[in-house]
């Protein structure tokens, strides 16, 4: 049963969401500000984080701001205000791995924790680690190494760089690098995945330039030369 951590303030859409989740098999726990929320996305006892941005206490950004600090890579989804795109850039420059515009349809949501959680290992599948051009990627530890230096990255980060080094050479459409990571179509105008392309390149110790941005096409990851 996947744990999941809400922390969000409004008691009516939380009381609605613990009822939703729990009828599809997920232990949810609730945080009503900001706070109480960090400690307990701080005890790595959850498989994803559901966080609002408008918080008492702390806020939704300084919350995952914390937390990315530390290290803790659990998959976070942003709720945030319907329209409020620079809410939505902030929230996957802090390291969120996606985010859904308040109000928003139940389904919906349940789509985007699926795709979100669906990284958990296959035990009877042993992904094989890739090994190429500078990058070492090993699925099983989520381990990833540029020229040897580790790369502390998020769950979407890891899922897009992976796709990009088993196509290393090829373009790959942000459609396609969307579906990978995130698990749905890109949507017109949805910046999400060039956020988490400039978030990758950013730890990038050497050469970042070498996941090459095709104009109107996607990305390629290319040899350094």
């Amino acid at each position: 049963m996947s744990k999941l951590l809400l922390v969000d303030d409004d008691a009516e859409l939380s009381s609605m969401l613990e009822q939703i989740l729990t009828k599809e098999g997920y232990q949810l726990t609730l945080a009503a500000d900001g706070e109480i929320g960090l400690r307990r996305a701080l005890s790595g006892a959850y498989d994803l984080i559901l966080l609002d941005v408008m918080l008492p206490g702390i806020d939704g950004f300084q919350l995952l701001q914390h937390l990315r600090q530390q290290s803790r890579s659990t998959p976070v989804l942003m709720l945030t205000a319907r329209g409020d795109d620079d809410d939505r850039v902030a929230g996957l420059e802090l390291g969120a791995d996606d985010y859904l515009p308040k109000p928003f349809n139940p389904k919906e949501l349940l789509a985007r924790i699926k795709a979100l959680l669906r990284r958990t290992p296959n035990t009877s599948v042993t992904p094989e680690s890739i090994d190429y051009a500078g990058f070492f990627i090993n699925p099983v530890d989520n381990e990833v190494r540029v020229d040897e230096t580790p790369l502390d990255l998020t769950p979407t980060e890891f899922d897009i760089l992976r796709t990009l080094v088993q196509a290393a050479g090829h373009v790959v459409s942000k459609n396609q690098l969307s579906v990978a990571a995130l698990g749905r179509q890109l949507a017109p105008f949805d910046r999400s995945l060039d956020v988490h392309i400039s978030n990758i390149r950013k730890k990038i110790p050497v050469d970042p330039e070498r996941i090459q941005t095709v104009r109107g096409r996607g990305y390629r990851l290319l040899k350094l030369a």
